[in-house]
């Protein structure tokens, strides 16, 4: 079934139904009345000509500066923060080896910067603090937005 042939079926469907509830389908059912149009024209046209789209000239709208845009929305949204000191490949049989007191060597020289996540974005570098014996971190270098725009592609 060609396109021209689906259009025109659907039109006639649409006309059907807008018939048997008892309405116009030209009134309450543009949809059918548009596809069936949309059918005719593509049948009484040859299939190699082309028509020239036309489009409303633009006006402001949404995206008026005027307008204030409510970024409260935005910042109840929650985001889950990680701090990474560092990583370690093992294979399963040294994992399951571990046992208490055992030590992983991390990829990382001890006195380099941690690696703050936010939803597994790299945002930051810091260093561990310890505030009132809990522990925080003091953030040593921000990421620029630039950067993680680099890093995406």
């Amino acid at each position: 079934m060609s396109e021209e042939d689906d259009l025109s079926a659907w039109g006639d469907a649409l006309d059907e139904q807008a018939e048997a509830e008892g309405t116009d389908a030209g009134g309450d059912d543009p949809w059918g009345a548009a596809l069936s149009e949309q059918a005719a024209e593509t049948s009484s046209n040859n299939s190699d000509e082309i028509d020239a789209a036309s489009f409303d000239a633009l006006e402001k709208g949404r995206g008026d500066s005027s307008e204030k845009v409510d970024l409260d929305v935005l910042l109840d949204i929650p985001v889950t923060l990680q701090l990474e000191i560092g990583r370690a490949k093992v294979s399963i049989r040294n994992l399951l080896s571990y046992t208490q007191g055992s030590v992983i060597e991390m990829d990382r020289l001890a006195g380099e910067p941690l690696d703050l996540l936010v939803n597994g974005t790299l945002i930051a570098h810091g260093e561990v603090v310890v505030i009132n014996d809990k522990f925080g971190v003091r953030l040593t270098d921000v990421v620029s937005p630039q950067e993680r725009i680099k890093k995406l592609k």
